[in-house]
């Protein structure tokens, strides 16, 4: 017990003496694990509000829809409702295909469905605001009332002819907005668009009216819910064109708005992992003289291998488990929005699983453990004396590269020999900037997709809400992407000048000015963030066609051109202003620092 309250007493003290290195490790981990659990939580999500719904509104296990109609038609579905292995139907009814325009003049292609007044067993649509269909009115799903921005009370236009919107409804019998039509008038694959529900003598009217394309459906539900594949082998007719859609497939359809959504979480929180590890593994490094000393002094006193390994690594697991904490609650609070966005489910969310929340808990482990096994190691095997005498590391003097070094403009040879002192430094903000390009590329990639309408022409004018969705997310993380990058820059530059603080100041005293220090440390920065940034382009790249559409579009080379420009221009003014603070230190002040 005397040795946990040492190690908490060490590590509360540390935490207290730098605050500032603690709020970045748990940032960095905090939006890594969120990202990765709200993207391997999606289909868990989006299954578990389908299922509520399903429930909450009797949803059929199996529809039949057949776009040809007559006495044939409807008799080959009714007969489906004595097969032994239905127990309960609905129908048949119509569906009938139109055109819905609002007062606004938003148009979208819409079935109505035609349903009786008093809703059966199987298929009973749940009213989320208004009342159920009455003479005159039509009630709306709510994924498409929420597209076209309806609410009780407004009117509508379908085929010409208006009508006021009595309700809004959900239901599980057909696939989230805007996939409502489910076949076409002829019986194939049908575009997307919108859910209506109208009496049965309301759809017969406005069918015959307009001459409106029909098709028949019926709604069953089976002994065996998951026998739904069996069922559609079984009463296969080969007179008449009959599709089955079963709960499964409307499952696997649900998901197909989120496809990219899963992608660009996972992948982003790949992303925001490695920058947090490039973070991390910078404050361990800058801080690596401190923590040496720190073990030589637990030596000193008697302490074991295993408790100064502890000490120094419980205060980097401590905050990274609290990011991991932090990020799983975040993931929960986020996921509803992100796994629904059509509104056209309903029920609770549940948080990610256990299996999920294990996977980010590793990942939070794995930050810390890889950002810092290297500097513990390290002062763990300095010898006591050396450890307590440590000042910082003494670079090998190479005449040759002096005397090349001296050809060039002083804040050149000054970011030159601060980056070549420190090679691991420059390679992490290479990665760090090829991390932000890659989002960047992304980003402007998935911008320069062309985004058609729902409709069978494309020219509705109701926005494509999977593209939408999936742009909301890729800018959503390249913003965590680039802040967390920006802290990055900020940190390597502060660490790079605190260290570098000796040598800057003999600079001064042999005649350099701020300003050259200043550009000094900045160009310290900038030579490993070039190459990072060409190699980012090529690697956004060759990362986004692992996941894009065979005709996607490739973003224009300006622009990815101008990202990378763009990137270093940020850099170079993210490193001014921490690397004019650490110049305009004084020269004895930074001097008898030194040789304190």
């Amino acid at each position: 017990m005397g040795s946990i309250v040492l190690v908490v007493r060490l590590v509360l003290a540390d935490v207290r003496r730098h605050k500032a290195q603690a709020a970045m490790l748990l940032l960095a981990v905090t939006v890594a694990t969120a990202t990765m659990a709200l993207g391997l939580s999606l289909r868990d999500v989006s299954d578990t509000l389908y299922e509520q719904t399903r429930a909450a509104t009797a949803g059929p296990d199996v529809v039949a829809l057949s776009g040809d109609t007559g006495p044939a038609v409807t008799s080959a579905l009714a007969a489906l409702a004595d097969a032994p292995e239905v127990v309960a139907h609905h129908g048949p009814y119509r569906i009938v295909y139109a055109t819905l325009t609002t007062r606004d003049s938003t148009s979208s292609p819409v079935v109505v469905h035609g349903f009786a007044e008093t809703p059966g067993a199987v298929n009973r649509p749940l009213v989320t605001s208004g009342h159920w269909v009455r003479s005159g009115g039509t009630v709306l799903e709510r994924g498409f009332a929420t597209a076209l921005g309806a609410r009780v009370g407004d009117h509508v236009t379908i085929a010409g002819r208006s009508y006021p919107v009595v309700g809004i409804a959900v239901t599980a019998a057909t696939s989230i907005y805007p996939w409502a039509p489910q076949i076409g008038p002829g019986g194939g694959p049908s575009d997307g668009g919108g859910l209506a529900w109208m009496t049965r003598s309301d759809a017969r009217t406005l069918a015959s009216s307009k001459d409106l394309p029909v098709t028949m459906a019926m709604d069953l539900k089976l002994r065996d819910p998951a026998a739904t594949e069996a069922f559609r082998e079984a009463h296969h007719v080969s007179t008449i064109r009959i599709n089955f859609h079963s709960w499964q497939f409307k499952t696997t359809q649900d998901m197909v708005m989120l496809k990219d959504s899963q992608p660009i979480l996972v992948v982003g929180s790949w992303l925001l992992s490695f920058l947090a590890i490039t973070g991390v593994a910078a404050l361990a490094a800058g801080r690596a003289v401190e923590q040496t000393r720190r073990a030589g002094l637990l030596k000193a006193v008697g302490a074991a291998p295993g408790l100064i390994a502890t000490v120094l690594l419980t205060e980097y697991l401590a905050l990274a488990l609290a990011g991991d904490a932090l990020g799983l609650v975040i993931a929960r609070l986020t996921v509803p929005a992100i796994a629904s966005p059509t509104a056209s489910r309903i029920g609770d969310a549940a948080g990610p699983t256990a299996a999920t929340a294990a996977a980010a808990t590793v990942l939070a482990v794995g930050v810390a453990v890889l950002s810092t096994m290297r500097p513990t190691l390290r002062a763990m095997r300095t010898a006591t004396v050396t450890a307590l005498s440590a000042t910082a590391h003494q670079p090998r003097h190479r005449p040759w590269l002096t005397a090349l070094s001296a050809l060039l403009p002083t804040p050149l040879l000054l970011g030159l020999r601060l980056t070549a002192r420190r090679p691991g430094r420059a390679v992490l903000q290479a990665c760090s900037t090829a991390t932000t390009v890659i989002a960047i590329v992304a980003l402007l990639t998935l911008h320069v997709q062309p985004e058609r309408g729902y409709g069978l022409d494309g020219s509705f004018v109701l926005p494509n809400l999977r593209g939408e969705h999936d742009r909301r997310l890729m800018l959503a993380v390249t913003v965590l992407l680039i802040a967390l990058a920006v802290v990055n820059t900020i940190t390597l530059t502060w660490t790079t000048a605190m260290e570098a603080r000796a040598s800057m100041a003999i600079a001064r005293t042999l005649g350099a000015t701020p300003g050259q220090i200043t550009a000094g440390l900045s160009t310290a920065q900038l030579l490993p963030a070039l190459p990072g940034a060409v190699i980012g382009v090529p690697l956004g790249i060759g990362l986004l066609s692992l996941f894009a559409a065979r005709n996607a579009v490739d973003a224009p080379s300006s622009w990815l051109l101008g990202a990378a420009l763009a990137t270093l221009l940020a850099t170079a003014a993210l490193t001014a202003l921490p690397a004019r603070l650490a110049a305009r230190r004084p020269v004895a002040q930074a001097l008898s620092a030194e040789t304190a």
